[in-house]
């Protein structure tokens, strides 16, 4: 029987951008699914889902950095909560990545990385995983 695991994620800061990889690839051994796909999921509508460099730690800044330019905080939002911009931004990163595995190993490039995308911390969020074999 294929579950879904849980990664808990305490954010610290209105945004950020954090690596989880390990904590993917981690599952995916358990699990010892040796080809197949892996789905990364989170079930908030105010974070998201990427993949992108994890090697050199200015993207992440950058990514932050441009992605306030292109959805500003305030910017005459009606949304009653404020946080039209964290909505938005997750909506453009997307809530979810799919992922070949393959030897037992996530299939990334070599210079990839899986980012859990805060638009509206702090706050503890969750990331579903799903693996099947296949």
């Amino acid at each position: 029987m294929q579950q879904i695991y849980t990664i808990g994620i305490k954010t610290g800061q209105p945004a950020a951008m954090i690596d989880i990889t390990k904590e993917v690839q981690k599952l995916v051994k358990e699990s010892e699914v040796k080809q197949g796909i892996c789905v990364v999921f989170v079930p908030h509508t105010t974070a998201g889902i990427t993949i992108n460099e994890n090697a050199d730690p200015d993207v992440v800044r950058d990514m932050t950095m441009e992605m306030n330019k292109i959805v500003p905080m305030k910017d005459n939002y009606n949304h009653m909560e404020g946080n039209s911009a964290a909505h938005i931004k997750a909506s453009v990163m997307g809530f979810s990545e799919t992922i070949l595995i393959e030897d037992g190993r996530l299939l990334l490039g070599t210079w990839q990385g899986i980012y859990f995308m805060e638009y509206d911390g702090p706050r503890f969020r969750k990331v579903y995983v799903k693996i099947l074999e296949g």
